[in-house]
């Protein structure tokens, strides 16, 4: 009996590819990194289930060139995976892993553009992803005080104490007249 697909952040997948892309991304540390080409072809191999005009498509094949060293092949997919409209919680990885893709291969200022707006999205559990990402595109640009800003205001809530201080001394550090 053939799976029926269900819609997941706007894009109908079945829960078994979801399940067996999952299985592969969890062997991606059994590869050798002169088998970085080996894992790209599952995941290609994956992709190539989906619809033709899918962007978890372009999204996984980016994460797959990201995730072995390859940034600058990753980001034209990301762009593609965001102008294809996927959106939800794999579009928000999106943003934070293109991001830090740009400011790999030298265009911090583009991930800070990006990023930024993600500060106001909804609150998940990408947030801190989020923060780091963009403190280290402001790091990039020489904005370093702006980045441990984000940096300490995203850890505070996690200590066991002194929250409230980490959280104004965060705010102090781009705020110090305050």
């Amino acid at each position: 009996m053939p799976q029926r697909a269900r819609v997941c952040e706007g894009v109908a997948v079945t829960e078994d590819w979801e399940e067996r892309t999952a299985a592969a991304w969890a062997t991606f540390d059994d590869y050798a990194e002169a088998d970085a080409a080996d894992f790209r072809a599952v995941i290609d191999a994956l992709v190539a289930e989906l619809p033709a005009d899918s962007p978890v498509g372009p999204f996984e094949r980016a994460c797959a060139w990201d995730s072995t060293g390859h940034s600058d092949q990753a980001v034209p997919l990301y762009r593609e995976a965001l102008a294809r409209g996927l959106g939800g919680y794999r579009g928000r990885r999106t943003k934070i892993q293109l991001s830090s893709s740009l400011r790999n291969i030298g265009q911090a200022e583009e991930g800070v553009k990006l990023l930024t707006p993600e500060l106001d999205a909804p609150s998940d559990e990408l947030d801190d992803a989020v923060r780091a990402t963009l403190a280290l595109c402001l790091a990039d640009l020489g904005r370093e005080r702006e980045g441990l800003s984000l940096v300490i205001a995203a850890l505070a809530p996690h200590l066991p104490r002194y929250q409230r201080s980490m959280a104004n001394y965060a705010r102090l550090l781009v705020h110090p007249g305050e």
